[in-house]
């Protein structure tokens, strides 16, 4: 494949007679001279068997064929000097995709630690909605995401588990004070339009009482679930490590005390070829050692 491509340097010299329609403007541009230019794209009307400029003594005029060429060309190379522009201007910087709830409740409050930290560079983290967490490396413009799931993120791509997700029901401590501890009584809140989290609490939990889930408010994110749980208007489902800080601070409570292992976790994740490896793993590092410690909260753990 590469030996039936012409010279480089002939390309970029046809790119710039073209666009300036001077072959002398086009050596000033490229620091050659007039002839090397003109030498250059002799070189490359031979590779093509076609001639791309119209010669006119001094002047010259680009071919129908060369103008087509000569755009798709220009195209190129802007986007090779934009890639070139991008490495150099973000070499020391992580763009990081994370899900909402992650990042308000967890993740921004760990880089603004990273920031005050001797090791650290820049991480531009982007709070994106959801459903299934998923990250395209190639047509996304992140080296890294953190994503919720089972560790298995697509072929070439490496992960290294945060921690793991435990879902338990909460609520607002008032709803606990009026007495509704009663899961089948309280009204519902859904984290998620499918109630998957509701569900797989239920299936693992081992709560006998009957539970309608087509009742109840139904969002699309944990995040919303837990505001609006604080906010009084039922019991949601939420995840233990994600919710640690506000029951601590005495905004929700426990109406149940079973937090339930779904077999998922918050991995960072990243593509395996990456250049940026070094830094990712620098990241990984600082981020373990920040996960929310479960294990003495006052729950029990199942699964």
């Amino acid at each position: 494949m590469a030996s039936s491509l012409p010279p480089l340097y002939a390309l970029r010299a046809f790119e710039s007679a073209a666009r300036t329609g001077s072959f002398t403007l086009a050596a000033e541009e490229l620091h050659l001279t007039p002839s090397a230019v003109s030498k250059h794209i002799k070189t490359l009307e031979q590779h093509f068997g076609c001639r791309l400029f119209q010669r006119n003594g001094p002047r010259i005029e680009v071919t129908p064929q060369g103008k087509i060429f000569a755009a798709e060309l220009q195209q190129g190379f802007g986007r090779i000097e934009r890639a070139c522009e991008l490495f150099r201007s973000h070499r020391d910087l992580l763009r990081l995709k994370a899900p909402s709830t992650l990042t308000l409740r967890w993740l921004l409050d760990c880089l603004s630690r990273f920031r005050q930290t001797a090791q650290a560079f820049e991480v531009q983290a982007a709070s994106v909605w959801m459903d299934i967490d998923s990250v395209d490396f190639f047509s996304e413009p992140y080296d890294c995401a953190i994503l919720l799931g089972n560790g298995h993120f697509g072929a070439n791509t490496a992960a290294a588990k945060l921690f793991d997700e435990w879902l338990i029901p909460i609520c607002a401590p008032a709803l606990l004070a009026d007495g509704q501890r009663d899961l089948a009584a309280c009204p519902l809140i859904h984290p998620s339009p499918d109630r998957r989290d509701w569900r797989r609490w239920l299936q693992k939990s081992g709560i006998a009482a009957p539970i309608d889930l087509t009742r109840g408010q139904v969002f699309d994110s944990l995040e919303q679930g837990n505001t609006a749980a604080i906010a009084g208007h039922g019991v949601s489902i939420g995840d233990l490590a994600l919710s640690l800080r506000t029951i601590e601070e005495g905004l929700l409570a426990l109406p149940c005390d079973a937090a339930v292992r779904t077999g998922d976790g918050y991995y960072l994740v990243w593509p395996e070829e990456s250049a940026k490896r070094p830094l990712i793993e620098r990241l990984q590092a600082f981020l373990t050692a920040q996960t929310p410690d479960v294990s003495q909260a006052a729950v029990r753990f199942i699964g």
